[in-house]
């Protein structure tokens, strides 16, 4: 089944997406924000936080909140508050029905509405966005470590907390995409022995290699049709003898590694 979630965000605002959404709905099912709270499973404070990150959204109060009285108080929704709700279903709506007819003509590309979407939509300063399958994941008490393919034989390591395993639903055979800002990423010859800490150790070649008097931005063919891209001093690669078509690792910490989900 294809489904379709719609986060909303301007540019002072955080997103609001489907949870905030039934978190308004619920208050006003519930009749009180400490009600609706309690039945969503979040605390009065978290609660009011989420509703007026959305009142700055919509630049509008989305509830009406009186104190108590002889008809007892409590929060209903606004006008505008009714309208973003039907909005909102509206837009889900219409999203997953267009998602259902881009499947056919998408058969058979190796790419789902969902990649398409998701590439269409995201936005991240990360200069590495890798979407890959989740092939393992090992957890202590506190944290885990999820291994993404993300080419033929290359595996980029993530280390997570439990907290965010379980909020986004991380588990073998899930797609995800991995997120490394490029300065986080280190570049040694490929055929050099190395002693590192860094957990990732991606091999690959060298497609371009673009130098400034202080920098340059090294992009490494790993294979499958991804690259990774690298920001090193342009002293590093005078030394390191970067140049189009040079074997190297790129080597980067498990703890640089983001994993987003669609």
């Amino acid at each position: 089944m294809i489904e379709a979630i719609v986060s909303l965000k301007n540019e002072t605002s955080t997103s609001v997406g489907r949870e905030r959404i039934r978190l308004l709905q619920a208050v006003a099912q519930a009749g009180s924000i400490s009600a609706g709270a309690k039945a969503f499973g979040l605390s009065y404070k978290a609660a009011w936080d989420a509703l007026e990150a959305m009142t700055n959204l919509f630049g509008q109060p989305l509830l009406t909140t009186k104190s108590g009285g002889t008809a007892g108080g409590g929060s209903v929704l606004t006008p505008t508050g009714i309208k973003v709700l039907e909005a909102y279903a509206r837009m889900e709506a219409e999203m997953a029905r267009v998602m259902r007819l881009l499947e056919p003509e998408l058969a058979g590309s190796g790419v789902t509405p969902v990649n398409l979407m998701s590439g269409f939509l995201m936005r991240t300063s990360a200069r590495n966005a890798l979407r890959g399958h989740i092939t393992a994941i090992t957890s202590d008490q506190l944290n885990a470590e999820v291994a993404v393919e993300v080419a033929p034989d290359q595996t980029i390591f993530a280390s997570v907390t439990l907290k965010s395993l379980r909020e986004l639903g991380l588990c073998v055979g899930r797609e995800a995409i991995v997120l490394i800002k490029a300065p986080f990423v280190m570049i040694a010859r490929d055929e050099e022995t190395l002693m590192t800490s860094a957990r990732n150790a991606i091999s690959g070649t060298v497609l371009r290699c673009e130098k400034s008097p202080i920098n340059a931005e090294v992009v490494i063919d790993i294979g499958g049709g991804k690259t990774l891209a690298a920001h090193i001093s342009a002293h590093s690669a005078k030394a390191l003898q970067i140049e189009e078509g040079k074997h190297v690792k790129a080597l980067f910490d498990s703890s640089h590694v983001i994993i987003a989900i669609d």
